[in-house]
C-alpha cells in the first residue's frame, strides 16, 4: 500500500482521480530519471536491444520517489528464460507459475544491480526508514514493466498486460495497487501482486475479482495457486506431490530465492 497519510487530504483527493497511463514501451533515458513521488503507478519505460539485453526504469523508495535506469545483460535475460521454461505446460496452473517465476527472476536481477532493494521487507511496516523500500506503487510499476518485457521477448504467450488496478482508492490508509494480466484464452483478468513479499520473491496471483474482494493468496483455496517450494521445478503441475511447506521466515526464503537465482 501507499503511505498516503503523509499527503494533504484535498491534494490527494484531486490527484488520485487520475488514471494510470497505459502500459507501453517508452524511449529510454540514460542515468537516473527522476526523484519526484507519484500518486499512481508509472507506465513502463524499457528498451529491448538487438542482442536481447534490456534497459529499464526501476522505481523504489515509495511512490516511485527514486527512478533509476538498470541494465540486464543478454546472458542474464537468458537465465530468466531458462528458469521460466521449467514451467512450460499449457495448464492454467503452469502458466500462472511461469508468470510468478518471471517476476521473481526479474526482481532478483534488479536487486543484483541495486543491492539496496534487499532492504524491502514486504508491506510497509518495517522498512519505512530504509533506502530501497517499495510500496504498492513501486511494486505495481516494476511488475508491470517486467511483464511487458517478458511478453515482448515471447516468454508469456496467451497473456496480455493491462495498466495496474486500484482498490479502496479514496481510503487513504488502505488504497492498494496491483499489476494486472488478462488470460487471452478466456478473457479473465488476474492480479500479480508482489507487495506482500520482499523484493526477489514469488508474487501472489489470483483473479482480479478475488483481489478486489481482498482475499489473501496464502489462505485456502488461493494457496494452491501460490506455493512457495524450495525449487522452482516444484511449482509446476508435474511433481506437485513433491512440494514442501512454504517458507515462512523472510530471511530463509530470501536465501532460497537467491540460491535458486544463481
Amino acid at each position: 500500500m501507499t503511505p498516503f497519510s503523509r499527503i494533504p487530504g484535498l491534494l490527494l483527493l484531486a490527484l488520485t482521480t487520475a488514471l494510470p497511463l497505459p502500459a507501453s514501451a517508452l524511449p529510454m533515458e540514460n542515468g537516473e530519471i527522476g526523484t519526484t513521488s507519484s500518486l499512481y503507478p508509472l507506465p513502463p519505460v524499457y528498451a529491448i536491444h538487438e542482442d536481447n539485453s534490456v534497459t529499464l526504469r526501476l522505481c523504489y523508495n515509495w511512490s516511485c520517489a527514486t527512478r533509476e535506469t538498470v541494465f540486464f545483460s543478454a546472458k542474464e535475460m537468458a537465465g530468466v528464460k531458462e528458469e521460466m521454461a521449467v514451467c512450460s505446460g499449457d495448464s492454467l496452473h503452469d502458466r500462472l507459475q511461469r508468470l510468478r517465476i518471471g517476476v521473481w527472476q526479474m526482481e532478483a536481477l534488479a536487486e543484483r544491480f541495486q543491492p539496496l532493494l534487499a532492504n524491502d521487507t514486504a508491506i510497509n511496516d518495517q522498512d519505512q526508514d530504509l533506502v530501497g523500500r517499495m510500496d504498492c506503487i513501486d511494486n505495481s510499476t516494476n511488475t508491470t514493466t517486467y511483464l511487458n518485457i517478458l511478453r515482448d521477448v515471447g516468454q508469456i504467450p496467451d497473456w496480455s498486460i493491462s495498466a495496474p488496478e486500484v482498490r479502496d482508492r479514496f481510503l487513504f490508509e488502505l488504497v492498494h495497487w496491483t499489476a494486472v494480466v488478462t488470460d487471452q484464452k478466456d478473457g479473465r483478468p488476474w492480479s500479480i501482486d508482489a507487495w506482500y513479499r520482499p523484493n526477489g520473491h514469488l508474487p501472489f496471483v489470483m483473479t482480479l475479482a478475488d483481489w478486489t474482494q481482498k482475499k489473501l493468496g496464502w489462505n485456502p483455496p488461493l494457496d494452491n495457486l501460490n506455493p512457495y517450494p524450495h525449487h522452482s521445478r516444484q511449482l509446476c503441475s508435474v511433481g506437485q506431490d513433491r512440494l514442501v511447506p512454504q517458507v515462512a521466515d523472510n530471511q530463509a526464503s530470501r536465501r532460497l530465492a537467491r540460491e535458486d537465482a544463481n
